[in-house]
């Protein structure tokens, strides 16, 4: 009977941590449409058929890497430089994995894991590292499943209606993805210190790489590794976190 009522208590729990998660994904979803929603207008424009854009979108689930990807692919680029290119591009999520899994549920299984770490964005990983508590796989897979979904609607949506939109509509929706981020950080780092630092600190960085003279062979990729591995480090020296006041699990 014990073992019962406890089954049924974790599962409630669960519940309530991928309601959660949804919530706090919705508007993710709702930055990503717009988004995906070039991204199928542009693939469909050169050419690609809708289903290409769509398996694109739904085995990807980037955004700069995803874009860069189908350039080269629309460009006639070799193999071996799209998968260097995407690979330079989206390895920051490796570090964004590797730095959310600091903060996950112990009981998270391998396959979990696994499973999880596609629908890792940076969206996704911001949202989930400002929580207070461990992030759970009920409430991971709630965020996630929001911003996919979205992702893959405004693909279709996109691709789908080519040529119904007027071009400088077009180009705007270009830009909703880092309105949406900027919307994620800003709050946070009005009442935390160290965040508004390591923002700067990026920033800053970012900066330097883009506009001093020698440094223009470096990719954007490896320059979001190189900022936030730089920011992430003196964050991680400067204001070490008490293990003591992590919160408990969701």
């Amino acid at each position: 009977m014990k073992n019962t009522a406890d089954l049924r208590f974790h599962a409630g729990m669960d519940r309530n941590a991928f309601a959660k998660g949804l919530k706090d994904g919705l508007p993710i979803c709702m930055g990503y449409i717009p988004v995906s929603f070039t991204f199928g207008m542009m693939a469909i424009e050169k050419g690609l058929p809708v289903w290409i854009a769509m398996l694109i979108s739904m085995s990807n689930f980037t955004s700069a890497g995803q874009f860069a990807g189908t350039a080269l692919i629309l460009s006639g680029g070799a193999y071996f430089e799209i998968a260097v290119t995407t690979f330079v591009i989206n390895i920051r999520y490796m570090l964004m994995s590797l730095s959310l899994a600091q903060k996950v549920d112990s009981r998270m299984t391998l396959g979990q894991r696994s499973l999880l770490g596609f629908g890792i964005t940076d969206e996704v990983f911001a949202v989930g590292m400002q929580q207070d508590h461990l992030v759970t796989a009920s409430y991971l897979a709630g965020l996630i499943a929001l911003p996919y979904l979205g992702w893959n609607l405004g693909t279709l949506m996109g691709s789908t209606t080519t040529g119904l939109l007027p071009l400088a509509l077009q180009s705007a929706l270009g830009i909703a993805i880092y309105g949406m981020f900027i919307a994620i950080i800003i709050p946070p780092a009005r009442h935390c210190k160290p965040i508004a630092i390591v923002i700067l600190i990026s920033l800053l960085l970012s900066c330097f790489f883009r506009w001093m003279p020698g440094f223009g062979w470096l990719s954007s990729g490896w320059t979001i590794i190189l900022c936030a591995v730089a920011a992430s480090a003196f964050a991680a020296m400067r204001y070490p976190v008490d293990e003591s006041d992590e919160g408990d699990v969701d």
